[in-house]
C-alpha cells in the first residue's frame, strides 16, 4: 500500500469490518533522488535504482504506531503476524529484531475511556 501512495491506517478504517488477520511488511520507498520510479519494479529486490522495496518491518515507512491505534480503535482481536521480506538485510537479525518490534506496539487498549481513569478512587 505505501508503495502505492495509499494510506494503511485509513485502510483499516474503510474495511474494519473485513479484517481478519493483520501482517506486518514493510516498505521503504527510494523516489526522491530524481531517478527511480514506482515502475522500476523489474529489477531485483535491493536493487539501488529501484523506487522502493520491501525492507524489515520497522525500518520502512508504515506508520505502525497509528497501525496500532487504529486496530485497537476498531476492536480489532485478530492474529497479528511478522512477514518477513528484506533482500538488504539477514533473516537471522532482522526476523526477530521485526518480531521485537512488533510486540512493542501490539499493545492493548485501554479498558476506560482516558477521562473515566481518572473518576475512580
Amino acid at each position: 500500500m505505501v508503495w502505492q501512495d495509499l494510506d494503511p491506517v485509513s485502510f483499516l478504517w474503510d474495511f474494519k469490518d473485513r479484517i481478519y488477520h493483520v501482517d506486518c511488511k514493510d516498505t521503504k520507498k527510494r523516489m526522491h533522488n530524481g531517478r527511480n520510479g514506482r515502475m522500476g519494479s523489474h529489477l531485483a529486490w535491493a536493487d539501488p535504482r529501484r523506487g522502493w522495496d520491501f525492507i524489515s518491518t520497522g525500518h520502512g515507512d508504515v506508520p505502525w504506531e497509528d497501525a496500532f491505534r487504529m486496530l485497537n480503535t476498531i476492536g480489532y482481536e485478530g492474529p497479528i503476524s511478522v512477514e518477513w521480506e528484506d533482500a538488504g538485510m539477514d533473516r537471522l537479525v532482522g526476523a526477530p529484531e521485526a518480531l521485537e518490534f512488533v510486540k512493542k506496539y501490539a499493545f492493548d487498549a485501554p479498558d476506560a475511556a482516558f477521562d473515566a481513569a481518572f473518576s475512580t478512587k
